[in-house]
This record gives C-alpha cells, sequence and structure tokens, in this order.
C-alpha cells in the first residue's frame, strides 16, 4: 500500500468525527488525569514528599524550606519539560501521520531524533560553551537534514514512497548519524558530556530551559491547531484536499516547520525518545475520531501525560537508580510498530 493510499472516512469514524462534546469529554478527563500525574510526579521519587507540601511549595513557597526547595528547583521543572516534551513529540508525530497518511510517521522513526542528535553531538564537541538557545536551533537543522534525507531516499526507489521503505530508510540514516555521533563522541572524549543526553530523560532540566523552550513549544501546538483543519484535509487526499480549497503546497511547509520545532525542541532537551510520536496519535484517533481539531490537542494531553508517568516509572521502578524513560516507552513502542508493520506488509 502507497503512503497516499490510506483508508478514507468510515462512516463510524464520521459519527465519532460528529460527536464533539464526546472528544471534548475525553480531553477533558485526559487534562484531569495529566494535572493528577504531575502531582504525584513531584511528590514521588527518592524521598517521597506530601501531596499536602506540594501544594503548599507551588502556591505558598518557603524559600527556608528544604522539601519546597527540592519541589522548585529540581521536580516541578523536571515534570514541566516532561509535559512540553510529550505534547511536542506526540503533537509532531499526529502531523507527520496526517500530513504523509502513514500511520507510522514519527520523528524517532524518519530521522528527525538522530539527525538533531547528530546536531547536538557537533555542538559539544566543537561548541562546548553554546547556550541552550543555540543547542535547541542546531536541533532544528539537524532534525531537518534527518527528515530530508529520509524522505529523499524514500522516494528515490522505484515504485515511489511507501510506508515501509519510509521507515526503513529512516531505520538506515538513523544508524548512520547515531554512528557519527558515536565516533565523535569517541574522537573528542565527550562521552561524559552526552551520555545523560542520550540516555533519554528530563533529570536535568532546568527553568532556564524551560523558559527558552515554552515561548517554542507554544507557538507551534498553536499552529498546530490552527491549521488541524487543513490537516484533516490533507489526511483524506492530495486531489480532495485541492478540490476543497486547499492551498496544499503551504499548508505542507508550515505543517513541517512546526513538526521540526516540536522535534527539535523535545530533542534538544530530553535525547532520542522514539514511539511518543507514534503512538499517541493512534490513540487519539481511537478516541476522539479522524478529526485533527480533535486529534491534536487530545494528542498533547495524551503525549505529556505518558511521558510524565514514564519519567515517574524511570524514578520508582529501582530507586535509587533511574530508568531512561526511552526504554520505558520502548516498551510499549516497539510491540506497537511491529504491529503496524506487519499490517502494512499484509495490505501491500
Amino acid at each position: 500500500m502507497s503512503h497516499n493510499a490510506q483508508p478514507m472516512m468510515t462512516k463510524d469514524s464520521q459519527e465519532v468525527h460528529s460527536r464533539p462534546f464526546a472528544a471534548s469529554g475525553i480531553i477533558a478527563l485526559s487534562i484531569i488525569l495529566l494535572v493528577i500525574s504531575i502531582f504525584l510526579a513531584i511528590s514521588l521519587g527518592a524521598a517521597d514528599i506530601k501531596l499536602s507540601v506540594v501544594w503548599s511549595a507551588i502556591f505558598h513557597f518557603d524559600s527556608s524550606n528544604i522539601e519546597h526547595q527540592t519541589i522548585m528547583e529540581l521536580r516541578l521543572p523536571r515534570v514541566l519539560g516532561g509535559v512540553m516534551v510529550g505534547a511536542s513529540f506526540a503533537v509532531a508525530g499526529a502531523i507527520m501521520q496526517g500530513l504523509t497518511r502513514n500511520p507510522m510517521a514519527d520523528s524517532g522513526l524518519l530521522g528527525l531524533n538522530s539527525g538533531a542528535g547528530f546536531a547536538m553531538a557537533i555542538c559539544f564537541a566543537f561548541f562546548p560553551g553554546l547556550s541552550f538557545m543555540y543547542l535547541m536551533l542546531c536541533t532544528f537543522v539537524g532534525a531537518g537534514i534527518g527528515a530530508g534525507m529520509v524522505y529523499g531516499i524514500s522516494s528515490l526507489t522505484r515504485g515511489g514512497m511507501t510506508p515501509v521503505r519510509l521507515v526503513l530508510a529512516g531505520a538506515a540514516l538513523s544508524a548512520l548519524f547515531s554512528a557519527l555521533s558515536e565516533i565523535i563522541t569517541l574522537h573528542f572524549n565527550i562521552g561524559q558530556s552526552i551520555a545523560f543526553w542520550y540516555a533519554g530523560g528530563v533529570a536535568g532540566t532546568k527553568w532556564s530551559q524551560l523558559l527558552i523552550m515554552f515561548p517554542w513549544v507554544v507557538a507551534a501546538l498553536l499552529g498546530a491547531i490552527i491549521i488541524s483543519r487543513s490537516i484533516s484535509m490533507l489526511s483524506l487526499g492530495e486531489e480532495i484536499a485541492k478540490g476543497l480549497g486547499q492551498r496544499t503546497k503551504v499548508v505542507r511547509l508550515v505543517a513541517t516547520i512546526l513538526v521540526l520545532v516540536l522535534a527539535g525542541s523535545a530533542v534538544s532537551v530530553v535525547g532520542p525518545v522514539a514511539f511518543v510520536g507514534l503512538l499517541i496519535p493512534h490513540l487519539a484517533r481511537y478516541l476522539v475520531g479522524v478529526d485533527y481539531r480533535w486529534i491534536i490537542p487530545c494528542s498533547a494531553v495524551l503525549g505529556s501525560l505518558l511521558v510524565v508517568l514514564a519519567d515517574l516509572s524511570a524514578r520508582i521502578i529501582n530507586p535509587p537508580q533511574e530508568v531512561p524513560i526511552g526504554a520505558l516507552i520502548s516498551l510499549i513502542g516497539i510491540p506497537f510498530f511491529l504491529y503496524l508493520a506487519n499490517k502494512e506488509r499484509r495490505e501491500l
């Protein structure tokens, strides 16, 4: 099956699409679960802190209180970083799946994360004193190069681009970028500096990073919501979208920029974590239907929820040691990816 042969809206999906109150209720419930998870993630850890203390630290901060300092300086920025990273990866994946009509599209599988990682390795090696703002800009460029190469290589094969070829090209280039990154890491002896980032996690997130990342992520998420109707049209096919008056080239350009900003921002903080953008959009479509006006906000909330819970699990599975959240998410993501790949192969 080609990448633009995804099934059209079925009667059932149209019925889900036409039930905005149900979709609104699901998103509202997801937000409530996210808020609860945020408080639990702040409360639990190497040293548990009572929820009443968490509430007091957030709304009545006392700088002389050690627990308040722990919450505000370590745990809260970490959890908020997880919220932004999860929303970024999930919405980037949702946009990519709608744009390419490829159910296996994800920034981790299509070269964006590895390209951003390669750019990060270059920055650590040649520009060790670079500020976080410039590091993030470099990851945008790296993500763009990675995605461009994957799409270019998968389009050159006979028969054109297909979901499976796209993923295979992504896997090959991801391996290449990872190998080059390792060579740079070993040659310039920057393993200690970059190891925490490659492991994947939000443990070292600082307020200064969040302040830089926040406007980029919020602007990109708002942009995704603004063009969500156009993405819904494109997910039906290029010709249908043009027939409905969509300027498809402009929509694709804007959507691609949004994906690069979202994926680049997330990778600069958490490292090359895959599968969030693969899993969450599928779950969102199952819950709220095929309309991207609901898929995108639902993906943002569910992506945040997944990363916050994964980070919480990483801290409490084997304290005081932490498991990389990328490994935990992969435990769910790899079987789901194999299921999708097998499904695509059967439909070829």
